[in-house]
């Protein structure tokens, strides 16, 4: 899988849209998008989650789920995260992986 470049956040960096209180950190929801020019195994991504998984705390993040476009390597990721920059952190330090573009999102039902 390719490293993209820097991530392009829709919002400035360390906005809390759609702000969530948990345990007294604002949290808000963030989509992440990677693409990766190229095909992806769903083995490859799970290994990827589950280093996000692994480092997630340090930062106050929760990865929570992800699709995956097996065929166009494109994966998208839904994380709890205090601010885009804390999501992005998390896949750089767990495996490097930072997303093309973050965008804050509310749940509906």
């Amino acid at each position: 899988m390719r490293r993209p470049a820097r991530p392009r956040f829709p919002v400035m960096a360390g906005s809390k849209p759609a702000q969530m209180f948990q345990e007294g950190l604002a949290m808000a929801l963030f989509m992440d998008a990677h693409n990766l020019g190229g095909p992806v195994t769903i083995e490859d991504v799970a290994k990827a989650h589950a280093a996000d998984l692994e480092a997630q705390d340090a930062h106050g993040v929760h990865y929570l789920r992800y699709w995956v476009d097996q065929e166009h390597g494109k994966i998208f990721c839904l994380v709890d995260a205090p601010d885009a920059d804390a999501a992005a952190t998390v896949h750089r330090e767990a495996h490097g992986l930072v997303a093309d573009e973050i965008y804050p999102v509310t749940e509906g039902s």
